[in-house]
């Protein structure tokens, strides 16, 4: 069988960071797309949904990462699908009710990053070089640095009311390290398939064989949609 599979980059990283990941899968026999970002807009929650709720078919399983996570079942639940979604270190919407795009403390430390304009620097830019070690492969820092998107503050403060009965829905997460400690264990809880991958948070530009396989085995997991 031919897993059809949609990834759902974060907003805060260019679409071509996950090329490696994409082309890994493909090379098992997986029919992949990546989910496009605006080049000219900034990018909106409520726009994003409606964009990439367009890609998805009756088969397509998603692949969310890191603030992506947010707009997941989102996404889902305007296609009208009951797909599949593998949330890859990522954000994770309430069980109900309406949810901005960052927590409140880190969103209180972004507004410190913001410049005059309202824009923030690129996520490269958020922490130092140091801490960025074993995150970002030394070779694709300089082009994701340049092709990283400065977003709104506002951006964040946009918020989603999460679909009812969506962590019910056909779920699995994927951790890489302890990123998303707190995501991994509400995981566990509602007793959706999971694993952990050691690594850093964009794990998948330096072990994509590794990460794919472990997607792989987790659609494996996850009842057909």
């Amino acid at each position: 069988m031919v897993h059809e599979l949609l990834l759902l980059p974060s907003p805060l990283l260019p679409v071509s960071a996950y090329d490696g990941l994409a082309a890994t899968l493909q090379q098992t026999g997986a029919d992949v797309r990546l989910a496009l970002l605006p080049k000219d807009d900034v990018p909106h929650a409520k726009t994003l949904v409606r964009t990439w709720s367009a890609m998805v078919g009756p088969g397509t399983t998603l692949i969310a990462h890191s603030n992506a996570g947010y707009l997941a079942p989102s996404v889902r639940d305007r296609a009208g699908t009951n797909a599949r979604v593998i949330f890859m270190d990522a954000a994770l919407p309430p069980e109900s009710g309406p949810t901005c795009l960052a927590p409140s403390q880190f969103r209180d430390h972004l507004s410190s990053l913001a410049g005059d304009d309202g824009l923030l620097p690129p996520w490269t830019r958020w922490w130092s070089r140091e801490d960025l070690d074993g995150v970002i492969p030394a070779d694709d820092f300089d082009h994701l640095d340049r092709d990283c998107p400065r977003l709104p503050l506002s951006y964040f403060d946009a918020q989603l009311v999460a679909p009812q009965g969506w962590v019910e829905a056909p779920n699995a997460y994927l951790a890489f390290d302890t990123t998303y400690a707190r995501e991994l264990t509400l995981a566990q809880e509602r007793g959706w398939p999971h694993t952990v991958t050691r690594g850093g948070h964009l794990h998948f530009l330096l072990e994509p064989v590794t990460v794919a396989a472990k997607i792989l085995h987790l659609i494996e997991r996850l009842p057909r949609s």
